[in-house]
């Protein structure tokens, strides 16, 4: 009896304590294969990843949001000298609207670059392979000298006339107070103008108007010294190099605010 009692639960109990004990070794063995520390070729293989990842987003960024363009002349002196570098917002005017005052790059409407007079900077070399490589991530712009860059002066629609008796530039028959312009004229233009801007056109100035071949020097071409918006890559907003200039760019909306008032009513 004492035989029977002692190795049949026993036995029971051992066999229930084996079936449960394997199950759990194979289970810890599983966890420390799976805790394996990552080889070399899965550490490449997610770096590659990011780094597709990074290069993607920011080419997407490039293409539909913000790139970076140098300044090429010194048509933007003061608020913007040679060699500068600003981030443009291509969302306008795409997507926003553009306002006067706005400082926009554009692209070459016909003939503005074909005498080299704005773009007087030293040449610069080719772009190296480190220039496309950034190119792509719109951290630097190879084809800034391809561009201009100015400010908005009249939309659609404007009559733009210059100068008042007092040297002022008129928008709609309204004087401006443009402090931003360099005043080495001593008037807001050397050169007399009357033009209504035409639909879907921008009229721009350079700020150093007495070094800035603009919309004024081309009307007798067959744009009429327009820029068109189809042209427009989009809005400088920021000076991001030298750090030493860093800051946001100003669209000056109190020279234009009587303007704007006149327009509303």
């Amino acid at each position: 009896m004492s035989d029977a009692a002692t190795t049949g639960p026993a036995a029971a109990s051992s066999a229930v304590g084996g079936d449960t004990a394997m199950p759990a070794r194979g289970l810890r063995g599983r966890l420390r294969r799976e805790r394996r520390p990552a080889t070399w070729t899965t550490f490449l293989r997610d770096l590659v990843v990011i780094i597709v990842a990074a290069v993607v987003i920011s080419a997407l960024i490039k293409a539909f949001l913000f790139r970076s363009f140098f300044i090429p002349s010194d048509s933007m002196n003061p608020t913007l000298v040679r060699d500068d570098r600003v981030i443009v917002n291509e969302l306008q005017p795409k997507v926003f609207p553009l306002q006067r005052g706005d400082v926009v790059v554009f692209r070459d409407p016909g003939g503005w670059l074909g005498d080299g007079s704005d773009t007087s900077a030293t040449p610069r070399p080719d772009p190296t392979w480190l220039d496309w490589t950034l190119s792509v991530v719109g951290l630097t712009a190879p084809d800034s000298d391809d561009h201009l860059i100015k400010r908005v002066i009249g939309l659609p629609g404007d009559h733009v006339t210059c100068c008042t008796g007092a040297g002022q530039i008129e928008i709609n028959g309204q004087p401006i107070d443009d402090a931003f312009v360099n005043k080495q004229l001593g008037a807001d233009s050397g050169t007399p103008f009357d033009v209504v801007v035409p639909k879907d056109s921008l009229w721009v100035m350079g700020d150093n108007r007495g070094n800035s071949r603009d919309s004024r020097a081309h009307v007798d071409e067959p744009g009429g010294g327009f820029v068109p918006y189809s042209d427009v890559v989009g809005r400088a907003f920021v000076l991001s190099w030298p750090t030493s200039r860093w800051g946001w760019l100003d669209n000056h909306p109190e020279s234009f605010s009587e303007v704007d008032r006149r327009d509303h009513g």
